[in-house]
């Protein structure tokens, strides 16, 4: 039986290879878990781990497998690499944190800006409200830093030195950073160590330094393992200039757009911190597609004088039967469309008298184009 899973478990992995062009040669199986068993020197934060201890082996084997088994994740974690990495390792290096650190958001969300958890973690370091408010971060309704990769990691990294201060280890920082400081610390007393490689721990902190260690090794010699990318293959690092807008009042996102020659999707890959359709009043650092931060302020600040100016033009007073349904048929309007342009909570009802920005088809400017 064990024989025939085994087996069937080659198979679909020679076919996955086969399919996104790496070598199909199932016997490569066996020389991975041999280079595994063979290294000696595997450490986390040059935190040694114990590779002689067979429990340990066995969890590092089990996460490298998991991880070799999904290819095209894999392959996405290394395209995405140098568009990221690059701007975490300076941080850290900045601050004198250990570089294995940065293999932490390759494991916590794929270098996905959007990638969220059950529990409420949010972005490239899958970080909580509570810990991204205290240590700086802006979430609110309007704006989310967890999803900005240079706030972000500047918060992660204020989070992770103080767990280190407090923990003693990076190793026991990194479990801390999973599974939370006062757990970790009860689980310390009750079971009398601080290695971590014996500590009975949730499962998914128990996995979670040995994902780490994975993503290392596989990001750090990829075509050991099969993984044969050219320069071109990889996803170009962030181009980008960043400017200051000062909002007297909630602008409308694709206004910027147009101020940067580009379009509302590029700005909100750039920003992805940013929700939904608007920029709140206050001062807001953007990024902006490099090239174009010349004549941005004189762009910027004519689209908002345009839109200032035919913005009375375009209010329509709610009145006695009206719901939002009959205001959108009657302008010929999608129902979302008039929802986004007046930032409409569904779960409160509108009121004869109540006004409504609408800008009917046919009526084209900066925000009806990207809108």
């Amino acid at each position: 039986m064990k024989k025939t899973i085994l087996l069937i478990f080659i198979v679909i992995l020679a076919l996955t290879c086969d399919a996104l062009g790496a070598p199909a040669n199932p016997l490569e199986l066996p020389s991975m878990l041999n280079a595994v068993k063979n290294m000696k020197a595997l450490s986390f934060c040059n935190d040694r781990v114990p590779m002689e201890n067979r429990d340990v082996m066995e969890r590092m084997e089990k996460e490298l497998l998991l991880s070799l088994g999904n290819r095209p994740q894999v392959i996405l974690w290394l395209k995405r690499s140098r568009r990221y990495l690059p701007i975490i390792e300076e941080m850290l290096k900045k601050n004198n944190m250990p570089d294995d650190l940065k293999y932490m958001a390759v494991a916590e969300s794929a270098l996905l800006s959007y990638a969220g958890s059950k529990d409420g973690a949010i972005g490239y370091w899958q970080i909580l409200p509570e810990i991204g408010r205290r240590y700086g971060l802006i979430i609110n309704d309007a704006i989310d830093e967890r999803r900005n990769i240079f706030a972000s990691t500047h918060a992660a990294i204020a989070y992770l030195k103080a767990l280190h201060q407090s923990m003693g280890s990076w190793t026991l920082a990194a479990a801390a950073y999973n599974m939370g400081e006062e757990g970790l610390e009860a689980e310390i007393m009750v079971q009398h160590t601080r290695d971590y490689y014996r500590l009975y721990l949730p499962i998914e902190t128990q996995r979670f330094i040995f994902r780490i260690l994975s993503v290392k090794l596989i990001l750090s010699n990829p075509d050991e393992f099969g993984f044969h990318l050219t320069d071109t293959d990889y996803y170009p690092p962030l181009k980008f200039d960043k400017i200051q807008i000062d909002c007297f009042q909630e602008i409308p996102l694709a206004i910027v757009a147009k101020a940067s020659e580009t379009d509302f999707k590029v700005i909100k890959d750039l920003n992805p911190e940013i929700r939904g359709h608007y920029l709140m009043e206050g001062s807001h650092t953007i990024l902006i597609p490099k090239g174009v931060k010349n004549g941005f302020s004189t762009r910027y600040n004519e689209l908002v004088k345009d839109y200032e100016r035919k913005r009375s033009d375009r209010i329509y007073i709610i009145k006695e039967g009206d719901n939002l349904s009959i205001i959108a048929e009657k302008f010929n309007v999608p129902l979302a469309a008039l929802i986004i342009w007046n930032r409409i909570d569904l779960n409160k009802p509108i009121h004869p008298g109540d006004r409504l920005i609408i800008y009917p088809k046919g009526k084209t400017s900066g925000q009806d184009r990207h809108d």
